[in-house]
């Protein structure tokens, strides 16, 4: 009996294992669009296809980190014509797993066709707008008028350095750490301001105003001596040198403007900068004894209070009628301590663009870094500095 069963036990496995062969297969096999006329497309299929997605995707992501690790060997390689590649390959091998995908589910090409007019239909009404933004980033990765690094300024007061141009939106990075955003298509149907287009240096205009009869010279001299304390003030050269214009006569001020060539690294921060010169132009004005104006009205008095002349105004000041200002006590001024005057009197805004700037360069340096670290861990590298092609 035992012989028996002994004998008995491998024709149940094999039974067992051909039940769950058959159960996989009828499960692989079940076609879940077949009421849509897509009886062919089964659950195996969609399985299949979904590994060629995955695979495509893997094979971007590392043609991506292979051109990085490139640009960042090669110092003479422009990195926005690395970057445009980067995503235009990224793109190329995401449509082409879908397409094979779609061949390995077998959907059938008139199947297709049927689904692309679809697409079309909806592109012309709720998708419009998702097509315009995908065209324009295409646009702007090809046109190159914009590309990752640079420092811009829209139409909606949004400042800041392009982060990535993806394929629906820009990522911007504003100045105070604020990441935005922006539809492609604002980049190609609006107005853009790209403060590093072309050459990174900027000059900015500070207006500011004096009261009338001060000597224009001395304000010059005080302009400049304000201009000269912010550290991101450009050389003086005969081109690019400080300059103090009088530009209008206002109805309380004298108007002035001041205007400064900046540094390669203040270009991109247009607000703070500003704030860093009118600090230290109210500083120099006040050292050299020019006033700042403001709006002011005469008001001639007839009568107050049942009260005429000086002791209408009397009563205005808060003092008793009949008394002479000068019997008025006389009102304490503030003071502030040495020590809180000298750390009241900091440049705040110009500290924070310094914080920054050293900011950025310490992120550039760490960058470099991680290039060349990767670039001497990565194989092929012996041969690369040999002069081996790797």
């Amino acid at each position: 009996m035992l012989h028996a069963v002994a004998a008995a036990a491998p024709s149940q496995a094999a039974a067992a294992a051909g039940q769950a062969r058959d159960g996989v297969g009828a499960v692989l096999g079940y076609a879940p669009l077949q009421a849509f006329g897509l009886g062919g497309i089964t659950i195996g299929a969609m399985i299949a296809a979904l590994v060629v997605l995955v695979v495509a995707w893997v094979v971007s992501q590392l043609l991506q980190r292979a051109i990085a690790r490139y640009g960042g060997r090669s110092g003479g390689v422009s990195q926005p014509a690395l970057y445009t590649v980067s995503r235009l390959a990224h793109y190329v091998l995401i449509t082409i797993g879908f397409l094979a995908a779609m061949n390995v589910a077998g959907m059938p090409l008139s199947q297709f066709a049927v689904f692309a007019g679809a697409i079309g239909v909806g592109l012309g009404f709720g998708l419009q707008a998702i097509f315009s933004n995908f065209v324009s980033g295409l646009i702007l990765l090809f046109d190159r008028s914009l590309k990752v690094g640079d420092f811009v300024e829209l139409d909606n007061d949004i400042r800041g350095v392009v982060r990535a141009i993806n394929i629906r939106s820009t990522l911007i990075t504003t100045n105070d750490a604020i990441d935005v955003l922006v539809p492609n298509s604002e980049f190609v149907s609006g107005r853009v301001v790209n403060w590093t287009h072309g050459t990174d240096h900027r000059r900015i205009r500070v207006p500011f105003g004096v009261a009338y009869g001060t000597d224009k010279l001395l304000v010059k001299k005080a302009a400049l001596e304000a201009a000269a304390r912010v550290p991101f003030t450009l050389a003086n050269d005969d081109d690019r040198r400080p300059q103090v214009w009088l530009v209008n006569f206002g109805d309380s001020a004298v108007e002035y403007i001041l205007a400064v060539w900046l540094t390669e690294e203040a270009a991109r921060r247009n607000a703070a900068i500003r704030a860093a010169y009118l600090w230290e132009l109210d500083t120099a004005l006040h050292e050299h004894g020019i006033e700042i104006p403001f709006p002011q009205r005469d008001l001639h008095l007839r009568s107050a209070f049942g009260r005429s002349g000086e002791d209408a105004l009397a009563l205005l000041r808060g003092q008793a009628p009949g008394r002479d200002e000068d019997d008025a006590p006389a009102r304490a001024e503030a003071s502030l301590p040495r020590e809180e005057r000298a750390r009241l009197a900091r440049n705040d805004a110009g500290e924070d663009t310094r914080r920054a700037i050293e900011e950025d360069a310490r992120e550039a340096e760490l960058r470099e870094q991680q290039a060349s670290t990767t670039d001497a861990g990565a194989p092929g590298t012996r041969g690369a500095s040999d002069g081996q092609p790797d």
